[in-house]
């Protein structure tokens, strides 16, 4: 498309969740690509600025570059299905359910899809017989926050209880799940294609914030070392549980692959970060596409309804 026929385009960034800062970042890098291209691009702090503003200035299209809470979870997508703007990434519902680990896993299972076992966590929860029936290391997080906030790696019974307060600060509905050992993978999803699978390696307890967004020794591989076979495979499946949450445009598939080989699928992003620490923008460049054409790419993906 050329770049005039997007119109007038918001860049909905910032916001009110946990995530702001990331997600300022986020939208920067976004908003300064669609300007290069050529695109009449704007920010658009929607903690700052009411959203009746994307009509009154007449916006043609939105892409959504929030995180978390208000813009990730399917509020931000109905307000924009109200005022019949086109935006960028999934749908009410399947932003919902994504934003929410528990009822992703739920979904997951109904269909079939191998996700790591768990438990919801409450402050009158027998902890001790939690370790007893997932066993140990287990991984707590509150279920509606992405970026890590909040989640733990427990790895002794006695950790659990201070575990689960810290991720009860931020959600009321908390998961124990089981640690899954082997091999971190992330899987970045472009319009109905599943990019180059990427393996994680962090020298910190776990892939947590300050790895993905702070410290310079997280190994990023890609290719990630699978046989070719094995990758396009596990493509297929990344495909099937994204499509299973109804989720569309782009977004981002987490999962882990046990000794066995067996995957294990952790939770989906329909609104991943774009920043220069960030792995969609990382699968695209493998796959031969600059930031920019990454960034076209999914604003013409935009729809509404």
């Amino acid at each position: 498309m050329n770049a005039k026929s997007y119109g007038k385009v918001a860049v909905l960034l910032g916001g009110r969740s946990a995530e702001r800062e990331v997600s300022l970042r986020s939208g920067t890098m976004v908003l300064n690509a669609l300007r290069k291209r050529g695109v009449d691009a704007h920010p658009f702090d929607p903690k700052e600025r009411d959203l009746a503003a994307l009509i009154a200035e007449k916006f043609d299209r939105v892409f959504i570059m929030l995180h978390g809470r208000y813009g990730e979870d399917g509020t931000i997508q109905g307000v924009l299905e109200l005022l019949g703007i086109p935006y960028t990434g999934s749908g009410v519902l399947a932003s919902a359910l994504a934003m929410d680990k528990w009822r992703t896993k739920l979904v997951w299972q109904a269909a079939g899809i191998p996700t790591p076992r768990y438990e919801l966590l409450a402050a009158a929860s027998d902890f001790d017989a939690v370790v007893a029936r997932l066993g140990l290391p287990l991984m707590v997080k509150p279920a509606n926050e992405g970026s890590s906030i909040g989640m733990s790696k427990v790895r002794a019974a006695a950790d659990l209880e201070e575990a689960y307060t810290l991720a009860a600060n931020y959600d009321s509905v908390v998961l124990a799940e089981a640690f899954i050992e082997g091999t971190e993978l992330t899987a970045a999803v472009l319009g109905g294609e599943a990019l180059p699978l990427i393996k994680l390696e962090t020298p910190r307890d776990f892939y947590d914030y300050e790895a993905k967004y702070v410290a310079n020794d997280t190994r990023y591989i890609v290719p990630c070392g699978l046989a070719a076979g094995a990758e396009s495979a596990l493509q297929r499946q990344v495909l099937a549980a994204f499509g299973t949450l109804g989720c569309r445009g782009w977004g981002r598939i987490d999962l882990m692959l046990d000794a066995a080989g067996k995957p294990w699928f952790i939770e989906a992003n329909t609104s991943p970060g774009m920043t220069d620490h960030s792995l969609v923008p990382m699968a695209a460049r493998h796959a031969g596409m600059t930031f920019e054409d990454l960034v076209l790419r999914i604003l013409e993906l935009a729809h509404v309804g």
